[in-house]
């Protein structure tokens, strides 16, 4: 991070590290925690609430969700995280502010890779997102968020990286989530100001 960082001309204070701890235990995200490590992501709601109660102790630990999450567990998810990084509708943002007994920071997802696996709202209609959210007290947009196709090549996700960053300077969005183990160098060159990075810090896990 601070090599990519030193050739984009960045500061590697202003890049956020979140610990993706998704299928981890809880003892091994309270190892990590020991180990210097305050910003954890999560992909699934239930694994995390189930280990929750043992992460109640881990002062100035945040937990971002970074999943894709439907509207129906909105009310548990602003109960469980500091963050959400998958906004991708007004309804689900409303459900979100509507939900939330204190400040919740929140992202929008981009969807700007075709694959139908891909979650995320389209780029046309990032306006009227922010409006919706605009209009939600609890909420405080921080950026965008986006998740490139899948390559063994960074380089291939670069011109995902840097779209996003247009699209952000354009509504005066300067917080980008990107980047993640294989491609977080690209990222943070195109102006990542967080990635999200599990196999690098953990190995290969299992998928739930």
């Amino acid at each position: 991070m601070e090599d990519a960082a030193a050739r984009a001309g960045r500061r590697p204070d202003d890049i956020t590290l979140v610990a993706v701890t998704k299928t981890l235990s809880a003892a091994a995200v309270c190892q990590a925690y020991d180990a210097g490590l305050r910003q954890f992501g999560e992909n699934y709601l239930q694994e995390f609430e189930a280990k929750r109660p043992e992460l109640s102790a881990l002062s100035g630990a945040r937990f971002h969700f970074i999943g894709r999450l439907q509207s129906n567990k909105a009310r548990r998810a602003a109960e469980l995280f500091d963050a959400i990084q998958t906004i991708d509708s007004e309804r689900l943002a409303r459900r979100l502010n509507d939900a939330a007994a204190r400040e919740l920071e929140v992202m929008i997802e981009i969807k700007l890779a075709g694959e139908e696996s891909k979650s995320g709202a389209p780029p046309e209609q990032l306006p009227e997102l922010i409006e919706a959210i605009a209009g939600c007290p609890r909420l405080r947009l921080t950026g965008l968020m986006t998740m490139p196709p899948w390559s063994d090549n960074p380089e291939d996700s670069r011109p995902y990286f840097r779209r996003l960053r247009e699209i952000g300077a354009r509504h005066g969005l300067p917080g980008l989530s990107m980047g993640m183990s294989h491609d977080l160098e690209v990222a943070i060159e195109e102006g990542a100001t967080c990635v999200r990075v599990g196999t690098a810090l953990f190995g290969s896990r299992k998928t739930l």
